[in-house]
C-alpha cells in the first residue's frame, strides 16, 4: 500500500505551504487530504487503477491527480519545486521540538536563518528574543531539542543498530572457515542506544575474515584496517568495529568486548583476590598458564559465579548475586503470550485488524489487543462511537477466522489535563483492556502531571498506564512525574505499567522497571505497534525488561488469556 506515502508527501507539501506564507484554506486541504489517506483502510492504488480517487472523501481532481502521479512514480513535481525553493536548513529546522513551519519562516523571514547550526547561535546570543510571539521559555526549549537531536545523531535507536548489525553479522557468518560471530559492547548489552557498533568473530584465518568486512557492500568508508581489527563507517553512517579472534579465546573475548567496563573492572578484582589473571585472552594462573578461554561459562564458573547474562551485566549487584546463586531467572521473548497495545487503521495504525492477527498469530501469541486511539486524540484519528462500533463488528467478524488466536476489543485512551478519561463509564466497560495514556500537557507541572497518572489509576475501567513517562527518542525527554507515588497508588489500584517495546520509547526504562518490581507494581511489555511489522519490537521490550531483572512472573503478558483478564481486574 502506498497510503502512507501520499500522506507524507501531502504533509511535506503542507510544511513548505506554510513557511511560504501560502493560502492557509490550501495548506488545510493537503493536510485533510494526508488525515484521510493515511487513514483510508482500501488501499488507495486500486482507486487510482480504477479512476476512483475522486470517491475518495474530500479528494478533489487537483488532489486525485497528485496522489496518481505519486502512485506512478514515487515522486510528485509540486512537492519537488517546492523543496527547491525554501533551503534544506530551513525545512530541517522542522525537526527540532517547538519549531513549527509558522516559527521557521519567522526565523528565515526576519534572521535569514537557514540552518539547525545557525539557529543554535541565534538562540545563544539572545537574538530571537524580541520576535513576535519568541519569549525566554520558548529560546529555552529550542535550544533543549537541538541538544536531544545532536544527541540523537551521535547514538542509535536499537532499531537502527539491529538493522545495520544484522546483515552485516549474516555476511561474516558466510565466510568460510569463521566459527562463530556475535554482537558485542552495548548493543549486545541491549542498552537503549549505542554508539558505534562491535562485533567479534572466531576465525583461524583472521586476515580473509577482515578483508572480506572491509570490501561489504555496506561501506562507505573504512576508518582502520588490520589483520584483527578493523572498523568502518556504513551508508548509513554507522560505525561497526570488527575484532576476529582465535577459536580457542573466543568466549573470553566475547566477555571482554561486551562489558561494561564496571562490570569487566569487578571480574578482574576478583580473579586476582583468587590469584588469577583475566584479560580478553583467558583465565591465566600465576605462571601464566590458560586454564580458561572458550566460553563466558566457563569463565564465570573458574572465578566462583553463576553465568551473568549480558544484559545484567553493569555492575549493579549481579556480582554479588551471581556469587550468592541468587540471580533472577530472566524472562525469555518466548514467554510472552500476547501484547495488549497495537493500532490499526482504525486509528493511525497501517495494518487492518486481520493483517495485524494473521502477524500475531504468526508470533506465536494467544492473544492480541487492538486498541486504537479514543475520540479526543483528533491528530491520531481518534475513533467516535459510530466508528467505534464500526471496529467491533469487523473485529467480531474476524475473530471468527482464527482458533488459536483471540482478538481483544481495547483502546488507548486519553488522560486529559486533569486526569479525565475519554469515553463515559458505559462505552469503557465494553472494552476487555482499556490503555490510558498522556499525549499533551507534557509541560504542566509535576504535580499536575502526576496527578493526571494517579485519577487514571484510580479509575476502575483503566487496566494498563501505557508509555508512563512520555520520553520519545530522540526529541523528548521524560516528563517530570513522581513516579514514587504513582508506584504506590498503581499498586493499590492494581494497574499495570507498561513497558513500552517501541524502539522509540522503551518506556519505562530499566532502571524504573526495576523500581517498578521492587514496589511491587504489575508490568506489562507492549509494542504499540502502528504496523504489523512494529509487532517484532516484543524483544526490544523484552531485553529492557532483562536489563530491570525481571523474571517471567513479573510480566502479565506472560498469563494465558484468563488468567491475564483475571489479574488485570479491579
Amino acid at each position: 500500500m502506498k497510503n502512507q506515502l501520499v500522506a507524507d508527501i501531502f504533509r511535506g507539501i503542507a510544511e513548505l505551504l506554510e513557511i511560504k506564507g501560502d493560502n492557509p484554506f490550501r495548506i488545510r486541504a493537503y493536510l485533510r487530504a494526508a488525515d484521510t489517506i493515511e487513514a483510508f483502510k482500501d488501499d488507495v492504488e486500486d482507486y487510482s487503477t480504477g479512476g476512483r480517487l475522486q470517491d475518495i472523501p474530500g479528494i478533489g481532481s487537483d488532489l486525485a491527480g497528485k496522489i496518481k502521479e505519486i502512485i506512478d512514480t514515487g515522486k510528485c513535481a509540486h512537492y519537488d519545486e517546492l523543496k527547491k525553493a525554501v533551503p534544506v536548513g530551513v525545512v530541517a529546522m522542522l525537526d527540532i521540538p517547538s519549531v513549527g513551519p509558522k516559527t521557521a519562516k519567522l526565523f528565515f523571514d526576519e534572521l535569514h536563518i537557514k540552518s539547525q547550526d545557525e539557529l543554535k547561535e541565534a538562540a545563544q546570543a539572545g537574538r530571537l528574543l524580541g520576535l513576535p510571539g519568541i519569549k525566554q521559555k520558548t529560546v529555552d526549549n529550542i535550544l533543549k531539542g537541538i541538544e536531544l537531536l545532536q544527541k540523537g545523531k551521535e547514538r542509535m535507536d536499537l532499531l537502527a543498530a539491529t538493522a545495520v548489525a544484522g546483515p552485516i553479522i549474516s555476511a561474516i557468518e558466510g565466510i568460510k572457515g569463521v566459527s562463530a560471530v556475535s554482537v558485542a559492547g552495548s548493543l549486545r548489552r541491549m542498552k537503549e542506544s549505542v554508539r558505534d557498533i562491535d562485533i567479534l568473530a572466531a576465525s583461524k584465518d583472521p586476515k580473509k575474515v577482515s578483508d572480506s568486512f572491509v570490501g561489504l557492500p555496506q561501506v562507505k568508508r573504512v576508518l582502520a584496517e588490520g589483520e584483527t581489527k578493523s572498523s568502518i563507517l556504513t551508508k548509513d553512517d554507522a560505525q561497526v568495529d570488527l575484532r576476529v579472534v582465535e577459536p580457542a579465546s573466543y568466549g573470553a573475548a566475547l566477555l571482554y568486548s561486551t562489558g561494561s567496563k564496571n562490570h569487566n573492572i569487578r571480574l578482574r578484582s576478583i580473579a586476582i583476590k583468587k590469584g588469577l589473571k583475566i584479560n580478553e585472552y583467558g583465565v591465566f594462573d600465576k605462571h601464566g598458564r590458560r586454564l580458561v578461554s572458550k566460553t563466558e561459562e566457563d569463565i564465570y564458573r573458574c572465578l566462583g559465579l553463576d553465568f551473568i547474562a549480558p544484559e545484567l551485566r553493569e555492575d549493579a549487584g549481579e556480582i554479588e548475586a551471581a556469587a550468592a546463586h541468587r540471580l533472577p531467572e530472566l524472562i525469555e521473548l518466548g514467554d510472552i503470550r500476547g501484547d495488549l497495545h497495537a493500532h490499526t487503521n482504525y486509528s493511525d495504525g497501517k495494518a487492518t485488524i486481520e493483517a495485524m492477527a494473521q502477524e500475531a498469530l504468526r508470533l506465536g501469541y494467544g492473544y492480541i489487543c487492538l486498541t486504537d486511539h479514543s475520540e479526543s486524540l483528533k491528530v491520531a484519528n481518534g475513533l467516535d462511537l459510530a466508528r467505534l462500533k464500526e471496529k467491533r463488528r469487523e473485529l467480531d467478524r474476524v475473530n471468527k477466522k482464527f482458533k488459536d488466536l483471540k482478538l481483544l476489543f481495547g483502546s488507548e485512551v486519553e488522560i486529559d489535563s486533569e486526569g479525565n478519561i475519554d469515553y463515559k463509564d458505559s462505552i469503557l466497560a465494553g472494552f476487555d483492556v482499556v490503555v490510558a495514556a498522556i499525549h499533551s500537557g507534557f509541560k504542566q507541572s509535576k504535580r499536575q502531571l502526576t496527578k493526571r497518572v494517579i485519577r487514571a489509576c484510580k479509575n476502575k475501567f483503566v487496566h494498563v498506564i501505557a508509555h508512563p513517562t512520555g520520553k520519545l527518542w530522540p526529541t523528548r525527554e521524560a516528563y517530570d512525574i513522581d513516579l514514587k507515588e504513582v508506584f504506590k497508588v498503581a499498586r493499590e489500584t492494581n494497574t499495570a505499567l507498561e513497558i513500552n517495546a517501541h524502539p522509540y520509547r522503551l518506556d519505562l526504562s530499566d532502571a524504573l522497571s526495576r523500581q517498578a518490581k521492587d514496589n511491587l507494581v504489575n508490568l506489562v511489555i507492549n509494542t504499540d505497534s502502528h504496523a504489523a511489522a512494529h509487532l517484532s519490537y516484543m524483544k526490544f521490550g523484552v531485553g529492557l525488561a532483562r536489563r530491570a531483572w525481571l523474571e517471567k512472573g513479573d510480566v502479565l503478558n506472560t498469563l494465558k488469556l484468563a488468567q491475564l483478564l483475571k489479574r488485570i481486574k479491579k
